[in-house]
């Protein structure tokens, strides 16, 4: 600043004839010295002046300074009073930029809301989301904290704690805070304070080597250079922002040269020389240490520190400026009043204001100057960062830039290649890591929105990018991947050519295709031979050309279904399967018919001859095309989709059939002529063999109808594709079966015994090519592949009331709420009147009066002892309100002597005030003096601060206790979305943080802010209520002294919203001027007051007021003729006419009106000061608590010492409440829950509906009469709802829409397979593993335990079916039994078919096993019994079979083979057999046993399947396999001894239930395989009794018909007959 004065005073340009001088002063970093220093300097030094002096103006026209914000406030408050401008070079703190309040205060320093918005945008850059802040603990670190926490709102980066730098510097709480910052996860620390705070905390960093940390500085100490010497290299990498420096020309070199020569007898330059370089001027001081003499040729480069400097210089070039400019008026042309140019000698503060923000300038360096902007000049910072050098020392590199000017997307500009940081690569600082694609973010309950846990997304749901909050499902045909980040096709599955099962079936269909045309081509080309003229060779093409058809038309299922190929395959496949049945039907019906028509005088065959049957062939060709064209006209079968069973990731693809009727009649139709085909030829099968194709016939049906019979229920229980692939199998078998059957013997003759191809041969049995049909028959294989005397500069008090006494005790009171409007240009003196009086505060200051005057009439409390008064109102300004409390402390007269000017003040004490703003403003001021305020209404939380406010104290809780109540309100009511309206003052502002605080992680959430102007203009006003109409928010509260309310309640009253619940705050909750002109819209309000206690004689008082009690007060006046609408004195042309006020008008109406929430908290604080100095009079000399026992001061009294006696005071009121300061200066009390009814006369009364006392603990501190509350907003009794969301229902969660509070969700229903049971969850909880989530996501229920039961229609049809066969068993084993000695039970084997009965009855009984609950039992048993049971039974029919074989080879002579197989052999055999597959079933129990298991259904997962699990494929394997080798033996013996001879031959019977047998257990493979759940169960079970009845039927029932019904055949004769 010298230097820039100096070069100023040198400049022949800047300030001719003009020497600038300098006044500078060290304010030792504290409040309050710099503002002691400030006031020396206005009023200059000297102990006593003359009165001349006193009235010139002040020394010092304008202040450069201070460096720190908190004294900025301070000193700039205070000379604000007296427009004395103050012009800072290094004070940012953005409640500087109020120019309301700081109306002379200017900076070249840029506010540190700038800075906390390129820091902000610096944590969003580097990806820091989880951060800690340390600010210091004064407006610098506060304003920038929360600054820095409102740029922060929303923009994703969080923070995990923010601890504050106590100014004591105490070693436990640096320590304390170090631990926190070592102990959370946020790498990354942000700090908001002065160096001084800084280094303290930043020096325990360094002791404790807390290097894993990256720190982001301010311009506080971003380039401090001493930090570096003590901190090695512990804060490398240290980001930080620094104003940009400018090279002033001969600054350094200036600095570098700077001597205490240069102001030899100037102390604070030798202290500083001395504590710089360690040495002392003068003698030396034996208690200190031993130090060098002090040359003055010390070097000081280290001192050369530049980065305010240049503020500084602009700051002194602005004045020098201003200065020119005022010179340069022209008279005449001046900007003042008439005119008038600046005075300039001396220089008027006030114009030199005007002209400082006028300035306008370039300086040396090229910037251009100037104060147009409220928030100082536009920021641009240097992003520095901390490098270690090659020396291993750190060095300030610049890495980037922020230029505010240049937009939000451009502001920031990084060098992030230049950057390096603590661990040399850029830190992750986050809550929670990323969620990674495929997983949903999911906020941690009671935790900032930055941790979050990552949820897999839910089935059929993605999300394709990090850190999502939510999952998007998937359309319909799409299903996510296995990482769940993109939708993809689901698996289209159908039976196509290109899979294994596809290209099976199409090779069997063309193989099936081509051996028929081969068989075609033969027929054709031996078509005059007598065995194919004799087999109806017509009807032989057209059967084989149909067959062909056949084959063919399976190829039609196979591939993508199409609307052309769905109805193709169906009508193909009925068609042609309907041809053929119609050919095979006229060749059976042929041959039978032709042998009856040789009977004499039969001409049956007229009817069958070629036309005929070609005619029947086509009418039943014609039936089922009708069937088809009217299936395909109505109801067609067309492509359907259907979602596969492995979690929804399919898409089956198949053909509906349209129409079930004409599916099924189709298929019935089919199944029609199959069965009319089987019975002809089972007629014809006697007729003679070599001209008989009903035997072929017989079996081709056989095997055609035990097909299509397996089919239904594999058809029903196959999933997917798998059903088209049975019906393929089912016509593909079919077909086999039919050519087989019937031309497979012809065509071994045709082709390879053309021998037999002659009319004689015909006549020959040949039927040898029979082992064809089983050995094609069991080929196809199934396969499937899935946030002195002088005179006084100011005015006297002149609204004000005065009373004499010992003690005058001060009291500031808003009497009126309009202030004169200030003049900001500064060009004459604020003249004008207060006006719009409020008559509660008026009510205030009487009862400070009536407290008075009770006092001095109490003989016990200061007795002989007066209190005196002198009360003023304040008009509801910062301005007045300070300068009224100057004006009470330093006394009323204009002209003092230099005596007075020592003495203590006239007021050691002030009541008041009532607004929070101005009592931080006299608090602030008054605390340097050490005089003491007692407020009785200003609640801001701030005031708590005992280290900048010690001398305040209140009657009145904090408004923090207001917030907790509040907050707990909204909590207890489930008010979840409200609006907000704060007052733009300390007292809104703070009332709005703290409710604020109190709401986080309360599930709480504000829908708007508004902020109600002290401009009121009408369109900001408009503005707010436009927001309050349009949000969902019903409930409204309003943080607000009264005339801000008043001014926003007016225009809600005037646009009649009435919609909406009001939260009223003590300042108006109990306003009865509110309610008297809000009518009825304010109804059901809700407010927190003051608990009210009747003050006795106060209402008499106040209603009896008059003013002639003090007749030459003008603020008496002033009241009463505003109040009443009259006049004291003559009439003012002017106004309106008024009647003249009698002084007997009546207050009764307004004391009523009134309650007396703050009247008590007056009383209560001048009692309290009665009390203090009543103990302060009752001290015992040498017992004082002063310094050696000294009693207080008592005339005058010492206002220090007055404080130190209010904060240990402690009485009791006449009322019976205990009173007493806490450490905060505050009392502990209680508050009332208000409730605005509408009395029966229609007018609004205040009725007391709860209290909240904080004494009796979180859980019962509100208690509230609901029954009593009347709700606003046209709720009458019923609670309002104010949410943003409804609440979720059971079954569904929360998902918090992006970008908006945690309030505001969505409900998505639970995901399948999860469950919700209460309301409003976040989450949804997995079902256990054997549960399920109901319909409703509500409760998990059990899974669906599926298994075949005796309870479903299944598994009662197939337990009927068992117990009905082994019933049937059981009755031909009681007729074999009843008929053993007839020749034809003996002539069978009588004992083998006994055991076989028997053997049967268990194959029957068995399948019962396989039905019920699986058990470990019940699977062991099943398995076993099966298997054992069937091996005997199939041992007894191998016996059987083998010595009716060999009995018959016995006969030969010389044949002695029989003597092996007698009785006992055939009981040994039998014996043998099962033995081996008891020992296999015994080695399966014992190394895996069959045991019960579960496996998910497939139906949305909910179900279990209980199944038998086989244990040992193997031992599977072999119990089976071993089976179906018996049964082959049986096959080939039986097949053998075919030609025997009929009557005892049972070789034929075995044969057809061997062959049943082996078609039922092929078609079992394919249907047990592709069968889910408990219809696997049901397959087997089914092949089981299948066969069984195969057995049952084709071995007895022919034995029982004679038994039974031809008794007479059952005769040794008969048994003799071929």
């Amino acid at each position: 600043m010298i230097f820039t004065v100096e070069e100023i005073n040198r400049d022949p340009a800047l300030l001719p004839n003009f020497t600038l001088g300098f006044h500078a002063a060290d304010t030792c970093l504290a409040a309050e010295s710099a503002l002691s220093a400030a006031l020396s300097m206005v009023t200059g030094q000297d102990e006593a002046v003359s009165g001349e002096e006193c009235a010139r103006a002040p020394n010092v026209a304008v202040i450069i300074g201070d460096a720190s914000s908190s004294a900025s406030i301070v000193v700039a408050d205070t000379l604000g009073i007296f427009d004395i401008p103050l012009v800072s070079y290094f004070a940012s703190c953005a409640c500087l930029s109020d120019h309301t309040r700081y109306p002379t205060f200017l900076r070249t320093v840029p506010s540190n809301a700038f800075q906390a918005k390129a820091m902000a945008h610096l944590l969003r850059m580097m990806g820091w989301s989880w951060v800690g802040i340390v600010y210091g603990d004064d407006a610098y670190g506060e304003s920038g904290m929360q600054l820095l926490l409102k740029e922060l709102e929303g923009s994703g980066v969080c923070v995990d704690y923010i601890e504050a730098i106590p100014k004591s510097y105490a070693l436990n709480r640096i320590r304390r805070i170090v631990e926190r910052i070592q102990s959370s996860k946020a790498w990354v620390v942000v700090t908001f304070s002065i160096s001084p705070d800084t280094e303290a905390l930043l020096r325990e960093v360094v002791r404790q080597n807390v290097t894993d940390r990256q720190w982001i500085a301010t311009t506080a100490w971003s380039t401090l250079s001493s930090y570096t010497t003590w901190s090695g290299i512990t804060l490398a990498g240290t980001i930080g922002l620094a104003l940009q420096s400018a090279d002033i020309q001969g600054l350094s070199s200036y600095l570098n040269q700077l001597s205490p020569e240069r102001h030899p007898k100037e102390p604070l330059v030798q202290s500083v020389w001395e504590e710089v370089f360690g040495c002392k001027f003068g003698a030396e001081n034996q208690s200190e240490p031993l130090k060098p003499q002090c040359t003055g040729l010390e070097k000081v480069e280290v001192l050369a520190e530049s980065d305010v400097n240049y503020n500084v210089y602009k700051a002194v070039y602005a004045i020098a400026h201003a200065i020119q400019n005022m010179l340069d008026c022209e008279p005449g042309k001046g900007p003042f009043e008439n005119r008038e140019c600046p005075e300039i000698k001396p220089i008027r503060p006030k114009q030199l204001l005007h002209y400082l923000k006028a300035v306008e300038f370039t300086t040396q360096v090229g910037e251009h100057v100037n104060f147009g902007n409220n928030e100082g000049p536009s920021a641009s910072y240097d992003i520095i960062n901390w490098h270690i050098g090659s020396e291993g020392k750190i060095e300030f590199v610049k890495v980037g830039y922020f230029d505010a000017a240049r937009g939000p997307e451009q502001d920031l500009q990084l060098d992030l290649k230049n950057i390096h940081l603590f661990a040399n690569q850029v830190p992750v600082s986050v809550c929670s890591e990323s969620c990674p694609p495929g997983t949903r973010k999911a906020l941690q309950k009671g935790k900032p929105v930055c941790c979050y846990d990552c949820i897999p997304c839910a089935k059929g749901e993605i999300s394709n990018s990090t850190d999502s909050t939510e999952c998007t499902k998937c359309p319909e045909s799409l299903w996510p991947n296995t990482d769940q980040t993109e939708c993809i096709p689901k698996l289209v599955e159908f039976l196509s050519f290109q899979d294994n099962m596809g290209i099976i079936l199409s090779v069997l269909s063309v193989a099936g295709a081509a051996l028929t045309g081969t068989v075609l081509a033969a027929f054709f080309r031996f078509r005059d031979t007598p065995l194919v003229r004799a087999n109806n060779s017509e009807l032989s093409f057209l059967l084989l050309l149909s067959l062909k058809l056949c084959f063919l038309c399976a190829l039609t299922f196979i591939g993508r279904p199409a609307p052309w190929s769905c109805m193709l395959r169906h009508t193909l496949f009925g068609i042609s399967f309907v041809v053929c049945l119609a050919c095979v039907l006229g060749k059976t019906m042929v041959v039978l018919v032709a042998f009856r028509a040789t009977l004499p005088g039969s001409n049956i065959m007229r009817y069958f001859g070629p036309v005929q049957q070609w005619a029947g062939i086509f009418l039943c060709t014609l039936v089922q095309v009708g069937i088809c064209v009217l299936w395909v006209t109505l109801a067609p079968p067309l492509p359907t989709e259907s979602a596969g069973g492995e979690f929804g990731a399919r898409v089956v693809l198949l053909c509906a059939v349209g129409s079930v009727a004409a599916f099924s009649l189709v298929l019935g139709f089919i199944g029609l002529l199959a069965a009319i085909c089987f019975l002809l030829a089972f007629f014809a099968r006697k007729l003679p063999d070599n001209f008989n194709e009903a035997k072929f016939i017989t079996f081709s049906m056989l095997i055609f109808c035990a097909v299509w019979v397996a089919f239904v229920p594999a058809y029903v229980s196959s999933p997917g594709k798998y059903t088209v692939a049975v019906e393929v199998f089912a016509i593909l078998a079919s077909s086999y079966g039919l050519l087989l059957c019937i031309f497979a013997p012809k065509c071994y003759i045709i082709l390879l015994r053309p021998e037999r191809n002659t009319k004689k041969s015909m006549m020959v049995m040949a039927v040898d090519a029979w082992l064809w049909i089983l050995g094609i028959l069991a080929g196809p294989v199934w396969v499937c592949s899935l946030g002195l005397s002088c005179t006084r500069q100011s005015r006297s008090i002149s609204g004000s009331l005065y009373k004499e006494g010992d003690v005058i005790i001060g009291g500031l009171f808003p009497v009126h709420s309009i202030a004169p409007a200030p003049d900001y240009a500064f060009t004459q003196r604020q003249t004008g009147r207060c006006q719009s009086v409020d008559l509660r505060s008026y009510h205030w200051l009487q009862t400070m009066i009536f407290t008075v005057e009770e006092i001095n009439r109490d003989p016990v409390l200061l007795p002989n002892f007066t209190l005196g008064y002198l009360a003023a109102d304040t008009c509801l300004s910062e301005g007045s309100t300070l300068s009224t409390a100057l004006s009470l402390v330093t006394g009323q007269e204009e002209a003092i002597s230099g005596e007075h000017c020592a003495r203590a003040p006239s007021v050691p004490v002030i009541i008041g005030d009532a607004r929070s703003s101005a009592s931080i403003v006299v608090a602030d001021t008054l605390g340097i003096f050490g005089i003491p305020m007692v407020s009785y209404y200003a609640s801001c939380a701030c005031l708590s601060d005992r280290k900048r406010f010690h001398t305040f104290l209140r009657t009145i809780p904090s408004n923090a206790f207001q917030a907790k109540i509040m907050a707990r309100l909204l909590r207890f009511m489930g008010w979840s979305w409200v609006g907000v309206v704060c007052g733009d003052d300390a007292y809104g502002e703070s009332s709005m943080q703290l409710l604020q605080q109190e709401l986080e992680g309360s599930d709480v959430c504000m829908d708007y802010l508004g902020v109600i102007s002290k401009s009121y203009t009408l369109s900001s006003i408009r503005q707010i209520v436009e927001k309050i109409q349009s949000s969902k928010a019903q409930v409204v509260a309003i943080l607000a002294i009264g005339p801000d309310t008043e001014v926003l309640l007016r225009e809600v009253v005037k646009q009649n919203v009435t919609n909406r619940q009001w939260i009223a705050t003590p300042a108006w909750s109990t306003s009865s001027y509110i309610a008297l002109w809000s009518g009825l819209s304010l109804g059901g309000t809700i407010g927190l007051a003051q608990p009210s206690i009747e003050i006795k004689g106060l209402s008499s008082y106040l209603t009896q007021l008059n003013p002639g009690e003090h007749p030459k007060e003008q603020l008496v006046q002033n009241v009463w003729e505003e109040l009443f609408g009259c006049r004291f004195g003559e009439e003012i042309l002017s106004g309106p006419p008024r009647p003249r006020c009698t002084g007997l008008e009546k207050m009764q109406i307004q004391a009523q009106e009134t309650m007396s929430d703050g009247k008590y908290n007056v009383y209560k604080a001048v009692y309290a000061i009665a009390n203090a100095i009543q103990d302060m009079l009752d001290c015992q000399p040498g017992k004082g608590p002063f310094k050696d026992g000294k009693c207080p001061d008592i005339k005058p009294i010492n206002p220090e010492q007055l404080l130190h006696y209010l904060k240990a005071v402690k009485f009791t009121t006449p009322v019976g409440e205990l009173v007493y300061f806490d450490q905060n200066g505050e009392q502990p009390t209680s508050c009332d829950i208000i409730n605005w009814h509408i009395g029966s006369d229609g007018k609004l009364k205040f009725v007391k509906v709860g209290q909240f006392d904080a004494t009796k603990g979180p859980d019962k501190d509100l208690q509230l009469d609901l029954k009593k509350v009347i709700w606003g907003g046209g709720w009458g009794d019923k609670v309002p709802v104010s949410v943003c969301s409804e609440s979720c229902p059971s079954g569904t969660r929360k998902a918090v829409q992006k970008g908006r509070p945690v309030c505001c969700y969505d409900c998505i229903p639970c995901a399948a397979g999860e469950i919700n049971n209460a309301t409003d969850s976040t989450e949804c909880t997995e079902c256990p593993e054997r549960f399920w989530s109901n319909t409703d996501r509500t409760e998990c229920i059990p899974m669906i335990v599926e298994f075949l039961s005796f309870q479903d229609h299944m598994g009662i049809i197939l337990s009927v079916l068992s117990v009905a066969g082994a019933t049937l068993t059981g009755t031909v084993f009681i007729a074999f039994f009843h008929h053993r000695d007839t020749p034809l039970v003996r002539a069978n084997n009588s004992e083998l078919s006994f055991l076989l009965l028997l053997s049967l009855k268990l194959c029957f009984l068995c399948a019962l096993a396989f039905i019920g609950r699986p058990a470990p039992w019940s699977c062991m048993l099943r398995h076993s019994l099966f298997g054992i049971s069937f091996v005997v039974c199939l041992a007894c029919v191998l016996c059987k079979t083998a010595v009716v074989l060999f009995a018959f080879r016995a006969t030969l002579p010389g044949s002695n083979i029989m003597r092996y197989f007698g009785p006992a052999q055939q009981r040994a055999g039998i014996f043998v057999c099962t033995l081996v597959q008891v020992l296999i079933c015994v080695l399966w129990l014992v190394l895996a046993p069959p045991l019960p298991t579960e496996s998910a259904g497939v139906e949305l997962g909910a179900r279990v399947v209980l199944l038998c699990a086989v244990g040992s494929v193997i031992g599977f394997s072999l119990v089976l396999g071993y089976i179906g080798l018996l049964a082959a033996i049986c096959f080939l013996l039986a097949f053998f001894a075919r030609k025997l001879p009929d009557n005892f031959n049972e070789a034929k019977f075995i044969t057809f239930s061997m062959l049943i047998f082996c078609a039922v257990w092929v078609a079992f493979v394919p249907a047990y395989v592709s069968s889910p759940g408990k219809y696997t169960v049901a397959v087997e079970v089914f092949a089981i009794l299948a066969s069984s009845y195969s057995l049952l039927l084709c071995i007895f029932a022919p034995k029982c018909y004679i038994i039974l019904l031809r008794p007479e055949r059952n005769t040794k004769k008969s048994m003799m007959v071929k």
